[in-house]
């Protein structure tokens, strides 16, 4: 099955480079768990409704892209923070702890419409119309995207893990790495804000 790239993987990534693999993997769950909310409201028909309606659409992405921005402006802000901090002798500001980066990536990818649209036009391809349950088909084989997605965003929490523990002690290049995630995720926040309502 194919991927839906996106915000979540760039937040993973800024997650794991500013707190360490532990708030990577946490965050990686949460988008998983996102992807889900997805996967159950396009089996019960909802994310069609959402999607149908320009209204819906627009208060979604609008709310998801805001939310996109903000956490791309924090996590640009507080690398540089931290790394003025360490210049001056002090220590980084505490890590935002696994369970608030479950909960943000959770937001991430539930706030997301694409997701919404990715799912609604992809695995009713594999749907067998004829075989019955349509909606448990759907749900299965939604999470069996996401578990795969989720898996990919694990990978990526032990990369930036790895570049995190051997770029100790370079402070600038870690501090690099988190302003181009979060400028990333600044970027695919605006770039939500203005896509256009998908033609199902």
């Amino acid at each position: 099955m194919p991927s839906r790239r996106g915000p979540g993987i760039f937040y993973v990534a800024a997650r794991t480079l500013a707190g360490g693999r532990g708030e990577g993997i946490a965050s990686s769950f949460g988008t998983g768990l996102g992807g889900m909310v997805h996967v159950l409201a396009g089996s019960l028909g909802v994310s069609a409704i959402v999607l149908a309606s320009a209204e819906l659409f627009t208060a979604l992405k609008l709310i998801g892209a805001v939310y996109l921005v903000w956490l791309g402006f924090r996590t640009f802000q507080a690398a540089r923070r931290d790394a003025k901090t360490m210049l001056e002798g002090g220590a980084p500001a505490p890590a935002l702890g696994a369970a608030r980066a479950f909960r943000e990536g959770v937001l991430v990818e539930a706030l997301n419409p694409k997701t919404a649209a990715f799912f609604l036009a992809f695995i009713p391809q594999f749907v067998n119309l004829s075989g019955g349950h349509v909606a448990l088909q759907f749900m299965i084989l939604g999470f069996i995207s996401v578990t795969l997605n989720t898996l990919a965003d694990v990978v990526v929490a032990f990369a930036a893990s790895r570049i995190r523990a051997g770029a100790t002690g370079r402070s600038g290049v870690i501090r690099r790495l988190r302003e181009a995630s979060g400028g990333a995720m600044v970027a695919l926040g605006m770039g939500l804000a203005i896509a256009k309502r998908p033609a199902l």
